[in-house]
């Protein structure tokens, strides 16, 4: 069984752009009421489609860096990466239903 696993500033290059496979990566925060809603829904996600997908979390107060540079302002924002660029960009929250049909069209 497959789970988000967290990403900083230092390993997001590692992680998340040299991956072999689309990786989502969740901005997200603590204190952040939609990001703890959504957060239930990527752990099944991680799971349904491991192996296709990759599923990681970005703490934005932890790790401002990243979050600026891919220009993240409002949480929850999910980035869909493919050969090491942001191809899909997610912001708030979404049902499962709606964020699987974002994702899907990108993977193979």
């Amino acid at each position: 069984m497959s789970k988000p696993t967290p990403v900083t500033d230092d390993t997001f290059t590692a992680v998340v752009k040299e991956a072999n496979q689309p990786v989502l990566v969740d901005f997200w925060a603590t204190w952040c009421p939609p990001c703890r809603q959504i957060a239930p829904i990527l752990d099944e996600l991680a799971t349904e489609l491991d192996g296709k997908l990759s599923i990681v979390k970005l703490d934005t107060d932890e790790n401002p860096d990243t979050a600026a540079e891919y220009g993240v302002f409002s949480i929850p924002t999910q980035l869909l990466f493919k050969d090491g660029e942001p191809v899909e960009r997610i912001v708030g929250f979404r049902p499962k239903s709606a964020l699987l049909s974002q994702l899907q069209r990108h993977l193979s």
